[in-house]
């Protein structure tokens, strides 16, 4: 059976935790489809330990069994980072993070949430699709340089 599942705001003692789970989630569905130079230039600049840094204050996490498995981060309304460890994939973490995140986008008074998945994510389209989220967008990913294409889904709330 699995452990219960808490979600917190992140804490300082998270970010070893929170930068393995961005690195994971690299690993398993970026690292494939970027080019080799995108793979060193996220090498180089420590993508995830920055970016952890830099809002890493503002995260919530999924936390089962002591050990932080996922996290969400979010402003206004859009969604800019939902990730999960591998390890715990469909285990609810990601679906209680989204409850969270949509909850409290509406609770701020937001008509509808954003966020972008790329077109090869087709596991992270169907979690949105199922959750009600509709593409309203489709443009260059600009992020990792690599042909790759961003789709932007929106959420009526």
């Amino acid at each position: 059976m699995t452990a219960p599942l808490h979600i917190r705001p992140s804490r300082p003692a998270d970010s070893a935790a929170l930068v393995a789970i961005l690195h994971d989630t690299f690993e398993s569905t970026w690292r494939p489809q970027v080019t080799p130079a995108a793979l060193a230039a996220y090498r180089q600049g420590n993508r995830p330990a920055a970016y952890v840094a830099e809002r890493g204050h503002l995260f919530h996490v999924a936390e089962r069994a002591g050990a932080v498995v996922g996290l969400v981060d979010w402003q206004d309304d859009f969604v800019h980072a939902l990730h999960v460890h591998s390890a715990n994939a469909r285990t609810g973490a990601g679906t209680a993070l989204m409850d969270l995140a949509e909850a409290e986008i509406a609770r701020a008074g937001f008509p509808a949430v954003r966020l972008e998945t790329d077109t090869f994510n087709t596991r992270s389209q169907a979690f949105y699709a199922a959750r009600g989220y509709v593409e309203t967008g489709r443009y260059p990913d600009k992020e990792w340089h690599s042909g790759l294409t961003t789709l932007l889904l929106e959420k009526r709330l």
